[in-house]
């Protein structure tokens, strides 16, 4: 079987991943394997395998192999390598990326696990806020004002219950 990035060595390399009930396999020469950052001598992380999978991926790196954090001198290449940010200006360089990572593994942008007790109450108000938001810009963007104006009252009741 050929490489899929070069298609001229035997791939050796073999991953699968399953997205949304897809299955997507992704075949790579070694040579193909390490420039996508595989560490083919060592474990594979996570990192390694959600950030080097696919074209749209391989495009990205080379945008990520360009960014360098000022205050650490961090690469995406070096994050991928051991799995951890360099320090907390890392978290705002690799803004981007760090949300497809997230997305890829959590399959959401959203929180969805436990929330203390203390905090549902205020957690399920800004949801809901947030929820209504969107739907005002959408009622006002179809120019349904009477829709709108519907919403905008029920943000303006859930507000002054919050300050209660």
């Amino acid at each position: 079987m050929l490489c899929d990035r070069c298609k001229e060595n035997d791939a050796t390399v073999h991953l699968t991943q399953v997205v949304n009930g897809v299955v997507e396999k992704l075949h790579l020469c070694e040579s193909c394997a390490a420039e996508a950052g595989f560490d083919l001598q060592g474990p594979v992380s996570i990192t390694d395998i959600l950030l080097g999978m696919g074209a749209k991926q391989d495009e990205a790196a080379e945008h990520i192999a360009e960014k360098i954090c000022p205050d650490c001198h961090m690469t995406m290449s070096d994050f991928k390598k051991c799995g951890r940010l360099g320090c907390a200006r890392c978290y705002e360089i690799y803004r981007d990326e760090l949300g497809l990572l997230l997305k890829a593994v959590h399959r959401s942008e959203q929180h969805t696990g436990k929330i203390p007790a203390r905090d549902r109450e205020r957690v399920h108000h800004s949801q809901e806020a947030a929820a209504l938001q969107k739907e005002l810009a959408d009622a006002v963007a179809r120019e349904d004002y009477e829709e709108a104006a519907r919403l905008r009252d029920r943000l303006r009741m859930l507000a002054d219950h919050e300050t209660r």
